[in-house]
């Protein structure tokens, strides 16, 4: 572990000054993230880049009202200075408060210490060892007969100090990377083109997941150019309704968009419709709103391994957890932080509350949110038996959502025609629509375990000023009902 120094006299430093000047609460966090990117194109390295930021953010509730202030001093005096001027911030804003900051009771723990799993970190590598394997990708892909090959690694870690006026002190590491391969087949006659992505999801793992631990990449790119060039071939799509298979590689992002966002309670609650949004989900839907069909249970947690959400503890010192989103398609949960649990009726927070760095507010932001996958159900291949008429979608790729989080779009990097439970080959320019409830009340069936696949999203927006984070999404493969499928060259749909 990165260890950050030996902040006691910092911290005590912000929590005196706070405390002397009448703050009911105060908490400090410590932050340093470092990341690093890679880029190869075709075998030569185009680009690398790395970055660190630290610094000290003390925020307090003063009056009922918060206040927060940062800055990129570590030094007793530095945290002082901070925990006053947070305290100023708070009395200006009072006249706009609304009601008085309450936050729902967490339980205390001493000192404690947590660290995402991992065996080789990656900054512990030279520039030319983290390199090498993209350029073998790209190489592999270039003389199996693809015209370029893309590659690119995104690695991301922070290491963070959490302490409190109610005696909690915390000390964690995070880390997950993400690679990604991009193949390129041109038309020698037309100079039409054709892309395809690699399907590895983000992780939270170290260097290891490059050379094979979790992902089978050299199988998968071993792959690539067959499946490129039948896609290159493959016929567009006619638009119509269709039953629609969707892999997991596809089906987190679906997840993440019309039911992370929706059921995260600072947008029900309107706190983000200036710009992140809010959602067609409200308070009184809870325990009532048929969300999907039955077979549809949502789990949310900051718990599973190697997942990009999870953590020990969120940025107001909250332990990891998990909770019901969604129990066999009904609505019976919402994301929250300590000062919105009350609205619910909660007791107590889920964790929900991150800062992407020290000079930031934590908010709410999405932990992992999973598709429960059916014990004993279907395989991927069984799912597909059941369908005569259909589309079987592979991979992410775009996608559109409205601010509401329920008119959608989502395309993919693969699509196969489905003609009486068997697969006929690739289809183009497909994309599937329609709003977030009947989709999920058109959910069939999920698949077994053995379909699951745990990926997420790397790179969440969200608030003002602009906050990124991670959040992990698994899920089986599953079946839909005749959904809406439109061709995206033609723009006509279903």
């Amino acid at each position: 572990m990165c260890a950050l120094p030996d902040l006691d006299g910092v911290v005590d430093a912000a929590f005196g000054r706070a405390m002397r000047l009448g703050a009911s609460h105060a908490d400090v966090r410590v932050q340093r993230v470092r990341t690093m990117t890679q880029q190869v194109r075709d075998g030569r390295v185009e680009g690398s880049h790395e970055s660190t930021d630290t610094g000290l953010g003390v925020r307090v509730v003063h009056d009922g009202t918060w206040g927060f202030a940062a800055g990129v001093g570590l030094t007793p005096d530095d945290a002082a200075r901070l925990a006053e001027l947070a305290c100023e911030v708070a009395r200006a804003a009072r006249p706009l408060r609304g009601a008085p900051v309450e936050l729902a009771a967490e339980p205390v723990t001493g000192p404690v210490r947590w660290v995402s799993p991992y065996e080789i970190d990656p900054f512990t590598l030279d520039a030319a060892e983290r390199a090498a394997p993209l350029q073998a990708w790209c190489e592999r892909l270039r003389d199996a007969g693809v015209d370029h090959a893309d590659a690119f690694l995104f690695v991301w870690r922070e290491n963070k100090l959490y302490a409190d006026t109610a005696g909690r002190h915390i000390t964690q590491q995070r880390m997950w990377l993400h690679p990604m391969v991009t193949a390129v087949r041109v038309h020698r006659t037309s100079g039409a083109f054709e892309t395809m992505r690699t399907l590895g999801p983000p992780t939270a793992r170290g260097w290891e997941y490059l050379t094979g631990t979790g992902w089978d990449w050299a199988g998968e790119l071993d792959r690539m150019p067959d499946l490129l060039a039948e896609k290159m071939a493959a016929p567009p799509v006619r638009p119509g309704r269709y039953d629609l298979v969707i892999d997991p590689t596809n089906l987190w992002l679906t997840i993440h968009e019309t039911v992370g966002h929706a059921t995260e309670l600072d947008r029900v609650l309107g706190h983000e419709a200036a710009f992140a949004g809010t959602s067609f989900a409200g308070i009184g839907d809870l325990g009532s709103l048929r969300y999907g069909s039955p077979a549809m249970t949502v789990v949310a947690d900051r718990t599973t391994p190697y997942a990009l959400a999870t953590v020990g503890y969120d940025d107001e010192g909250v332990a990891a957890q998990s909770w019901h989103l969604i129990r066999d398609g009904v609505l019976v949960g919402y994301q929250v932080d300590r000062q919105n649990a009350g609205v619910v009726g909660l007791a107590r927070s889920s964790g929900c509350a991150f800062a992407d760095s020290f000079a930031r507010v934590p908010l709410q932001r999405m932990p992992n949110v999973s598709l429960v996958p059916a014990p004993g159900g279907p395989s991927t291949e069984e799912l597909i038996a059941g369908v005569r008429d259909g589309v079987y979608v592979v991979g992410d790729r775009s996608w559109s959502i409205d601010m509401q989080r329920q008119n959608f779009q989502f395309t993919g990097q693969r699509f196969y025609r489905i003609r009486n439970g068997r697969l006929a080959g690739q289809l183009r320019d497909v994309a599937y629509q329609g709003s977030t409830v009947e989709f999920w009340r058109a959910l069939e069936a999920v698949g077994g375990p053995q379909t699951y696949l745990l990926s997420g999203a790397s790179r969440c927006g969200k608030a003002q000023p602009l906050q990124i984070s991670a959040a992990g999404h698994g899920c089986p493969s599953a079946l839909f009902r005749g959904i809406d499928v439109l061709n995206t060259a033609n723009g006509v749909p279903g």
